[in-house]
């Protein structure tokens, strides 16, 4: 994650160097949003140590379109209809599936992974608003993602350097995968400037079947027919927020 940080960090400094800042009124959303998602990269770092990545990944971004959405109603006045409340049960009864599924709930610890959710769905509705606040979205991006640097800074302003030991692979891999989330949540920000933020959120989360799928080829995670169903339901779910918002 440390890695990961830097990385996103630094091309933030790049983005806004190529886009210039953006403007005064969005600077609270830019620091609320990075100390958001400060808060999220502790909270995933402790999620994903409590529990399969099929299991928490989905009950985290899962959650996050009902509360992006519920988010988006009371301070952006977009309002949901019939099909995207639909759309809510959907997602939340996939969660409890999906939370069940082999009664792990308490190795899971799900408090931490519901928490996550909310953490996701606080910085995306704040990006929302801060965005079209902006008039430069990759600016904003950019601005936001800055604040990646804080806890690398802070680890080495308390000479904790050995923590950022790894091998050549290892920091490849950490930056890749930096560089491909600022990549999806930079779209992310740039869908927000025109587009309901419910929608954009719940589209957003049908990649919960995708990361099953990942956790199963790649970390050898069980993926039983509970398990299936549940992300399906989930990904359903969100599509259905996003539909017809």
């Amino acid at each position: 994650m440390l890695a990961m940080n830097v990385t996103v960090g630094i091309a933030g400094i790049l983005m806004v160097a190529i886009a210039g800042p953006p403007s005064a009124a969005s600077a609270g959303y830019v620091v609320a949003s990075g100390l958001i998602h400060l808060a999220y990269n502790a909270l995933l770092v402790r999620t994903y140590r409590r529990g399969d990545l099929g299991e928490t990944y989905p009950i985290a971004r899962g959650s996050s379109p009902a509360l992006v959405a519920l988010g988006a109603s009371l301070f952006a006045g977009e309002w949901m209809n019939a099909v995207a409340a639909a759309g809510i049960g959907l997602v939340c009864i996939g969660i409890f599936m999906l939370a069940a599924a082999k009664g792990r709930w308490r190795q899971m610890d799900l408090p931490w992974a519901i928490t996550t959710g909310f953490s996701i769905a606080a910085y995306t509705v704040v990006d929302g608003i801060g965005v079209r606040a902006s008039g430069n979205w990759a600016g904003y991006t950019g601005a936001m993602f800055v604040f990646f640097l804080a806890v690398p800074l802070w680890r080495l302003a308390r000479r904790r350097s050995p923590a950022f030991a790894m091998t050549l692979p290892q920091a490849g891999m950490a930056a890749g995968g930096g560089l491909i989330s600022l990549a999806a949540y930079g779209a992310i920000i740039w869908a927000m400037q025109s587009s309901h933020m419910g929608a954009v959120s719940a589209l957003r989360e049908t990649s919960v079947v995708f990361a099953a799928l990942l956790g199963a080829v790649f970390l050898h995670e069980r993926m039983s027919a509970q398990r299936i169903v549940a992300c399906c339901m989930i990904a359903a779910g969100a599509a259905c927020v996003g539909w017809k918002f």
